[in-house]
């Protein structure tokens, strides 16, 4: 059984989805950066600071005292219907879907234009094959 593994484990396939897993979460880290630090500010400015993540209901009474945010209201043990929350990541989604896509479209355009590699040349035919042998064996006569 440990042979076994180790033969699946170090097969190409295997190898290339962990690289890919590895630079999938890279990539993913930088996107979220994307979103969060570039992106999202700028849809915030534009919509007069509009924070979707705040938007929520609670479901429960809230006691005097507890600040009205959702983090508050978490750490209180308050349930919330946090619908704002669900907004904002659904943003986050499309935009990062729209930026895999722009990316995807980019890399199969670099692909179509690169030079297609230089086949080796076909083999000769079998007759001139055999026509060199013919050559090389009445040479050494």
């Amino acid at each position: 059984m440990l042979k076994e593994f180790k033969e699946f484990a170090i097969r190409g396939n295997v190898m290339d989805l962990a690289v890919g897993v590895i630079i999938g979460a890279a990539f993913g880290k930088i996107v979220d950066s994307v979103v969060n630090d570039l992106i999202m500010p700028v849809v915030g400015r534009v919509t007069g600071g509009l924070d979707f993540s705040n938007y929520f209901i609670a479901l429960q009474e809230i006691p005097e005292g507890t600040p009205r945010t959702l983090a508050a209201l978490k750490e209180a043990g308050i349930p919330v219907f946090a619908y704002g929350n669900f907004i904002t990541v659904a943003l986050n989604f499309l935009i990062l879907a729209f930026i895999i896509f722009l990316m995807v479209k980019w890399i199969n355009k670099l692909r179509r234009e690169s030079p297609p590699a230089e086949q080796a040349p076909p083999p000769p035919p079998e007759e001139v094959v055999l026509l060199r042998e013919i050559r090389d064996a009445l040479k050494r006569v």
